[in-house]
C-alpha cells in the first residue's frame, strides 16, 4: 500500500488537525510520549527510566518534564523512603488532558467546526 493512500495516515491527519483547532497546548512528540509512558505504563517512573525507554538523554527528559510540569500535566515527587530519588507522578490535569486527547483519537473530540455548528 502506498503511504499516501494509507487510511490510518488520513485518520491521524484529521486527529492532529482537530487537536490543533481545539486550542489545547501544543506538545512535542517527546512530551506526548512521556505523557503516555507515565499514564499508561505502571510506575514508579524516574527520569533515568523514562530516558532509557525513549532512548534519549536524561537532560532531554528533564526539559520535557519542565514543560509538562509547567502545564501541571506531570509533577516530580520525592521518594519518601529514599529522599535522593525523584519520581515522575501523574496529576489530575494530565489525566484530563489525555482523556480529552483520546477523544480526538477516537473521533469523538469537539472541533471548532462542530462547536460553530452547535452554536448556530
Amino acid at each position: 500500500m502506498n503511504a499516501m493512500t494509507d487510511p490510518s495516515l488520513d485518520q491521524w491527519k484529521s486527529t492532529l488537525i482537530d487537536y490543533v483547532r481545539s486550542g489545547e497546548p501544543d506538545l512535542t512528540n517527546r512530551q506526548m510520549a512521556l505523557m503516555l509512558l507515565v499514564y499508561l505504563d505502571p510506575g514508579p517512573h524516574t527520569v533515568r527510566g523514562l530516558a532509557r525507554a525513549l532512548n534519549v538523554s536524561k537532560p532531554v527528559v528533564t526539559r520535557a518534564l519542565n514543560r509538562l510540569g509547567a502545564l501541571s500535566y506531570l509533577r516530580r515527587q520525592r521518594d519518601e523512603t529514599d529522599k535522593r530519588n525523584i519520581f515522575v507522578a501523574r496529576t489530575p490535569e494530565g489525566a484530563e488532558f489525555l482523556a480529552e486527547f483520546g477523544q480526538f483519537v477516537t473521533g469523538d473530540g469537539v472541533t471548532s467546526t462542530s462547536r460553530q455548528s452547535a452554536s448556530a
